[in-house]
């Protein structure tokens, strides 16, 4: 079992595996890719979780904190363009691993991108059922507390669950639902469906920074770094990195871009230029974004499921700007909702065609040509988990599951991030790797069709 678990795919396999049989379409362009990112990185990170992490943890160096997680993402965005040149596949991480440091290693990653990617698709569609109903609210339309809270939250104790007293988010089931839909139908739509929505969100950004500017009260910055209120993580050069751990589920989508190098046009030469231009757009914007916010009002304020909408309140001048950040802000979100969509469904196929997961998660559909199972099932479980769970602790486990495999590529900048994040995070980081464990070695060791090949028997029929 030691020898299977250190057995690699040659790049040669990997290539050879591409362009034989569910061949996904290609259609995307460096452009395309380049949006996909920008789509995938800007939503909650920017438009919910800035609040909760100035709030809590950095104060106004929230800046600092998004330089810190900036850092370790580019540590680890020079290693996915390097890897997406050289292995153009759609397994992104995991398929490098597996190429590079054994299948036990890539079934371990390929996990934790689930934890990444499907739990991400949750929590962004609990932060946009907040901006949803807050906009709903403003054209008068009122939709019951009851319906749009997750009815489940953590307790005191790390796994004691506590009812809420509502019933269902039922904006954040919806939106993955109509999220699922486009993926489903095809990846050339859903790439101008995401232009369309970045075009709108960027749009939104700009404005706001540009008017935000002149109502900054400097006051509002002093103290920088507050300091620590005698617990790790609570404000202090602790906040900071404590905060950098949590928004970094906000650069989630830099490498969520190399799951689509299988539908890329040119990916030796498109798939370098989208991960690292996206990337570099959205940390510039981050920084200046979260300055301005934590400028207008007071980080102790900050502190609510819609941070940005508040800030636009205090202000009769900038009152005209809340409905339009609003609708940016639900855009950002759908387009990264879709862009994890379409990233969680295609490390299902990978995993599929490899023998780890059965062969039904590998489905193409014959005429959209995107793997169809494999979304459904993304689909499936985001809304329900969005429409049980709150926002603050899904983010948690989704930035804990971007480091865990991210840390290889910056080891000591994400590593720290990670030790900010606590010890109840990390407990369910184990459980959840746990659970993966068991069904590696349950099913995929043994479907697994590197070592079936190796065994002498004919490989798993790949799904059709």
């Amino acid at each position: 079992m030691a020898r299977q678990l250190l057995a690699t795919k040659s790049i040669a396999e990997l290539h050879e595996q591409e362009s034989s049989g569910n061949q996904l379409r290609r259609a995307l362009t460096a452009t395309q890719l380049t949006l996909l990112g920008i789509g995938g990185i800007i939503g909650t990170g920017i438009f919910v979780l800035t609040g909760v992490a100035a709030a809590n943890n950095a104060g106004p160096a929230l800046p600092l904190s998004f330089i810190v997680a900036g850092i370790g993402c580019t540590f680890a965005g020079l290693c996915y363009a390097e890897f997406a040149a050289m292995i153009p596949v759609s397994g992104s991480a995991y398929s490098y691993s597996y190429a590079t440091l054994g299948e036990g290693i890539a079934w371990f990653i390929g996990w934790n991108l689930v934890l990444e990617y499907l739990f991400a698709v949750a929590t962004v569609s609990a932060g946009w059922s907040g901006y949803a109903v807050s906009l709903l609210n403003d054209l008068h339309i009122h939709i019951p507390d009851a319906l749009s809270h997750a009815p489940l939250d953590q307790g005191k104790d790390t796994f004691d669950i506590m009812r809420t007293g509502a019933i269902i988010n039922l904006p954040a089931i919806l939106i993955v639902a109509v999220i699922s839909i486009v993926c489903y139908i095809g990846i050339k739509q859903s790439a101008v469906f995401n232009s369309v929505i970045v075009a709108i969100k960027l749009t939104v950004i700009v404005l706001f920074i540009l008017f935000g500017v002149s109502y900054i009260d400097t006051a509002n910055w002093h103290p920088f770094i507050p300091p620590n209120t005698g617990r790790a993580g609570e404000f202090g050069w602790s906040g900071v990195m404590a905060a950098a751990g949590v928004i970094f589920f906000a650069y989630i989508g830099f490498d969520a871009i190399s799951t689509a190098a299988q539908e890329s046009k040119n990916p030796q030469r498109d798939m370098p230029i989208g991960i690292l231009a996206s990337l570099v757009i959205c940390t510039v914007l981050y920084v200046i974004f979260s300055t301005v916010l934590t400028g207008m009002i007071s980080y102790k304020e900050l502190n609510v499921s819609a941070p940005v909408a508040l800030a636009l309140d205090k202000y009769e001048g900038l009152r005209w700007l809340r409905k339009p950040l609003k609708v940016g802000a639900l855009a950002g979100m759908t387009s990264v909702m879709l862009v994890m969509t379409i990233a969680q469904a295609r490390i299902f196929f990978a995993m599929a065609r490899d023998g780890l997961l059965p062969p039904f998660f590998g489905r193409v559909h014959p005429r959209f040509r995107t793997p169809s199972v494999g979304t459904v099932v993304t689909g499936v479980s985001a809304a329900i988990i969005g429409g049980l769970f709150p926002v603050g602790l899904l983010g948690h486990l989704v930035s804990i599951g971007t480091l865990w495999f991210t840390c290889i590529a910056g080891a000591l900048v994400c590593g720290a991030m990670m030790v900010s994040l606590g010890p109840a995070t990390w407990l369910r980081l184990v459980v959840w790797t746990g659970i993966g464990v068991v069904i590696y070695a349950v099913y995929g060791y043994q479907h697994s069709c590197v070592r079936r090949a190796a065994n002498g028997a004919a490989p798993s029929p790949r799904p059709a």
